[in-house]
């Protein structure tokens, strides 16, 4: 996105934010680090996808590594996304390779509020926006380990826990947005997660609307026949 565009967008975004950016989210928009600029003959060692081309917000992840150590040595990205999408991926790329590169299993358990708290905080509305490059990085982690071989390593992100206090996993958010809970509310009326560890509210209303992007196609090829 050429420069200009970029700074109506985010100058726009900012004003019905009530000027919530930071400078931080804003210089890794305009000038977003370990952006892919073109994909064609890069060796990655990994790579990852989420989001869904036909609803939303798409995210892809290419990671090198350090086959002694399994430190991240390059994190590239490219997205679709909004500007919170962009600085937010921006800054996961960061953190997960500076100072010689974070191991597989750190980045494994990076979170968004990790990297919201780098970026200076976002307007809570944009939360759900800038958590997309982890779950793509989670994505990535997994192609290594099936790329090397270490499939013991693979961890399926449908049985990840979510809320640590309630032993609620990823699976469960699904699982209620399949039964129509489509809001935080509803989905916490269903399942009670946040309750007892507020922390992950962040990553569920991130894995919802993960979830409604990745159905809503379905949806609407139900709804036309």
């Amino acid at each position: 996105m050429p420069k200009s565009q970029a700074s109506d967008v985010v100058g726009k975004s900012a004003s019905n934010q009530g000027g919530f950016y930071s400078d931080t989210v804003k210089e890794h928009f305009f000038h977003p680090k370990n952006f892919m600029e073109d994909e064609a003959g890069y060796e990655a060692d990994g790579t990852g996808m989420v989001g869904s081309p036909a609803c939303g917000d798409v995210m892809r992840v290419w990671i090198k590594v350090d086959p002694k150590t399994e430190r991240i040595l390059e994190c590239k990205w490219k997205t679709f996304g909004c500007a919170s999408a962009i600085a937010a991926t921006s800054m996961m790329s960061v953190m997960v390779s500076e100072n010689g590169g974070m191991t597989l299993d750190a980045a494994r358990e990076l979170k968004p509020q990790q990297i919201m708290e780098r970026l200076g905080g976002l307007p809570a509305r944009k939360i759900h926006c800038s958590v997309l490059g982890d779950k793509a990085l989670r994505a990535a982690i997994n192609d290594y380990y099936r790329k090397t071989g270490q499939t013991e390593k693979i961890e399926i992100e449908q049985g990840r826990i979510v809320d640590k206090v309630l032993k609620i996993t990823d699976h469960d958010i699904e699982e209620a947005v399949l039964e129509g809970a489509d809001t935080l509310e509803k989905v916490q009326a269903k399942t009670k997660v946040g309750t007892g560890d507020p922390a992950c509210i962040p990553e569920v209303e991130q894995l919802i609307r993960f979830y409604k992007e990745k159905y809503c196609e379905m949806q609407k090829e139900d709804g036309s026949q």
